[in-house]
Order: structure tokens, then C-alpha cells, then sequence
């Protein structure tokens, strides 16, 4: 019974369950750590997903950096 209502959760409603595991995951850090370091962490999380995606997308961390600088 429960393997169907996971499954059921997992195939219709997985952003609506990321999305409450992600806030609840935030509002507990900022309740323990604070808001500016759990921001901190936060920004370091998308930094580290931005190379580690360029990497399995076999894209040079070189060129994420002069796209970055190119504009300025």
C-alpha cells in the first residue's frame, strides 16, 4: 500500500515534494544556522551545480568563466 503511494507521489507530484522537502530543509537551517549562513550555503550549492553541470556537459569551467566576464 504505501509502495503505491509513494510511487503515485514520485510520478505525479514530484516538484510539489521537492519544493516542501527544499523549504523545509531552509526554514531548518535558518532556525539553527541563521539566514546569512544558510544564504552562504545556498549560494555555494548553486555555484557548485552550475560547474558540476558544465562539467557532465563536458563544457570547459574556462569557458563558463570568460562567458561570465565577457559582458562586463
Amino acid at each position: 500500500m504505501w509502495e503505491r503511494i509513494l510511487i503515485e507521489i514520485m510520478s505525479n507530484h514530484r516538484g510539489k515534494l521537492f519544493g516542501i522537502l527544499g523549504g523545509l530543509l531552509f526554514a531548518i537551517f535558518v532556525l539553527l544556522i541563521g539566514f546569512l549562513q544558510t544564504l552562504f550555503i545556498v549560494c555555494c550549492i548553486i555555484v557548485g551545480y552550475i560547474i558540476g553541470k558544465r562539467i557532465d556537459d563536458n563544457e570547459g569551467l574556462r569557458e563558463l568563466i570568460e562567458q561570465f566576464f565577457k559582458d562586463r
